[in-house]
């Protein structure tokens, strides 16, 4: 494998070196290892905490303890021998918290060849000695790749607030509740997996303020994890992913922590593995510190996944885990193919539900973001201060429509966010039908559109020949600034709805990503920004354009602004619904 980019510089350029990064490497020894002689997960989860904690400190100025870890999924091993390069740095920071992206990487001494292992982003809180909460100082990025991740850290931290939430409706829905155990004659009874272990916090566990790493907790965690796994496969497990948790208490050395493990559910080629730290000293009452559920694989000696036995869960609580586990996998999937996933390697139309609509919304808002903050726009045309500008990346096509109006940034974006208002300032779309108001920031549209003649101009019915309208089923995602310096959003998406099929009649086309940023220049001036990787069923509205054979963005825009404008005193329309009418010209 060849050597990777740095992930925090940008390419042809002088690399910056932000100055909350911190780098650690560590050949992996022995000791490190486990029987086959791989690194302990337990061990890396310990040094990437570690990493961690050192770049969050060198921003908050003070001790810092880890909060939570989003998911983690392990890409890799690393054997005995070769080098781990782990690099932290703060994406960004919150008021009293901060995230840090941790990248790991491996790298073979004798063949030059690396390999990225995980990556992980973890949330970490300060902690004065005097007790209370250090108010953060903001973090400024400096290069492109340090734009995306702070403007996509508010969309993870969105999501984070809301993962409990989800899980709970998630095992509300009716098919979670008659979810029933699967009767195997040679199941294993999920009370022979149960695993108890007690550990003393010493010093070398704990920080500078004798509170215990984070990631030592989670190694011994992983530690019991992997002998419960081990005793329904009768086998040696890989761990191979942890799901998103939270830290709910501290530890301190002197503390006993008290560790459970035991296996939830066992699919067809992985397990899912229940995990809880609690904490005593002296005949004080335990203390819940955290859970966890780690998922772990059986591979054969091609490194193939294996069929796992079936569990037979306990009456009562066991069948609660049981089921929970079910849901914990479907979140898991959406989060890992939606959220982590590329863009460009998201399926268009992902079905969308209830259960996923966090994911999708936040992977529709961070796709605009990373658009937008590309550098290397090339302008195209520009009339009277409307500017048209290209962007070919990997074969895919993207354009950007900018200028200014006298209207406020909030204002403005108060007034785009109300799709079928377009209809009163875009000429080239026919109707937009609201489907489903899904909260205060998420809605669901079915926008139909004219038919393209040659030259890309729009064909009325009477002359249109043959040709099909156009529809598109897309999720509307708007978001406030999270912070002074950052834009309002309103993303746009295509997704399916088993409600709203392909019609006859009727071509469903597709977004990849649509949107506008807005950024307050004054208290009266806000600059509107238009994006769109044009689609082949979007590109023909606006080819004409690119090529230089037509204006029509300009016009259109110059009326949008002009709509801007003459909205601007309107009353606020932030708790109405959505206009159920839609007219506009690019998606």
């Amino acid at each position: 494998m060849s050597r990777p980019q740095d992930e925090f510089a940008e390419e042809g350029k002088e690399v910056f070196r932000n100055l909350t990064e911190v780098k650690k490497s560590q050949i992996v020894m022995p000791c490190h290892a486990n029987h086959r002689q791989e690194l302990s997960v337990g061990q890396l989860l310990k040094w990437m905490d570690s990493t961690a904690c050192l770049s969050a400190e060198r921003h908050a100025g003070c001790p810092c303890v880890t909060a939570s870890v989003d998911d983690i999924h392990f890409e890799h091993t690393i054997g005995v021998g070769q080098v781990v390069n782990i690099k932290a740095k703060v994406n960004r920071a919150f008021n009293t918290s901060m995230e840090v992206g941790i990248v790991v990487n491996c790298e073979d001494l004798f063949s030059d060849s690396h390999w990225r292992v995980c990556q992980a982003f973890a949330t970490f809180v300060t902690q004065r000695t005097t007790g209370g909460k250090v108010q953060l100082r903001p973090l400024v990025p400096r290069t492109q790749a340090e734009q995306v991740e702070h403007s996509l850290a508010a969309e993870r931290r969105r999501m984070r607030l809301v993962h409990a939430d989800i899980m709970k409706d998630l095992l509300t829905n009716r098919a979670f509740q008659q979810v029933e155990v699967q009767e195997a004659e040679k199941a294993v009874p999920a009370e022979r997996t149960q695993v108890e272990s007690v550990e003393l916090v010493l010093p070398p566990h704990a920080n500078h303020q004798v509170n215990t790493f984070g990631g030592q907790i989670m190694a011994w965690m992983e530690n019991v994890a992997t002998i419960a796994a081990s005793r329904l496969c009768n086998a040696h497990p890989t761990l191979r992913s942890i799901d998103m948790f939270h830290f709910r208490g501290p530890s301190q050395v002197g503390d006993r922590l008290v560790l459970k493990a035991i296996v939830n559910n066992a699919f067809k080629n992985s397990m899912e593995v229940g995990v809880c730290a609690e904490a005593y000293q002296g005949e004080e009452p335990l203390r819940h510190i955290n859970s966890a559920f780690m998922i772990f694989e059986v591979c054969d000696r091609d490194g193939k996944p294996c069929t796992l036995p079936k569990i037979q869960p306990e009456p009562l609580e066991g069948r609660r885990r049981y089921q929970e586990a079910i849901a914990r996998k479907k979140i898991r999937l959406d989060r890992k193919y939606i959220i982590s996933c590329k863009q460009t390697e998201v399926p268009l139309s992902v079905p969308w539900d209830l259960s996923n609509q966090v994911y999708l919304s936040y992977n529709n808002v961070s796709a605009l973001k990373m658009l937008a903050t590309r550098n290397n726009w090339v302008l195209n045309s520009e009339k009277n201060k409307v500017s048209l500008y290209t962007l070919e990346q990997k074969q895919v096509l993207s354009f950007k429509i900018e200028f200014e109006a006298d209207v406020p940034a909030e204002r403005a974006f108060m007034v785009l966010s109300d799709l079928g208002k377009r209809v009163e300032w875009d000429p080239n779309y026919e109707r937009c039908e609201l489907i489903r108001r899904v909260d205060d920031d998420d809605f669901l549209y079915r926008v139909v559109t004219p038919s393209i003649c040659r030259g890309g101009v729009s064909c009325s019915s009477s002359a249109n020949q043959g040709g099909m309208v156009q529809d598109f089923i897309l999720l509307a995602s708007r978001r406030p600034p999270c912070d002074s310096g950052d834009p309002y959003v309103i993303a746009l998406r295509s997704v399916t709805l088993p409600t709203h099929p392909p019609t006859e009649g009727y071509n469903r086309g597709e977004v990849l990503c649509a949107g506008f940023s807005i950024m307050e220049v004054s208290n009266t001036v806000s600059k509107i920004s238009y994006f769109n990787q044009a689609s082949p069923e979007v590109l023909p509205y606006i080819s004409t354009d690119i090529a230089g054979l037509s204006s029509s963005f300009y016009s259109t825009f110059c009326t949008c602004s002009t709509f801007l404008q003459d909205n601007r005193d309107n009353p606020n329309p932030k708790d109405q619904p959505p206009s159920s009418t839609l007219n506009s010209t690019l998606l």
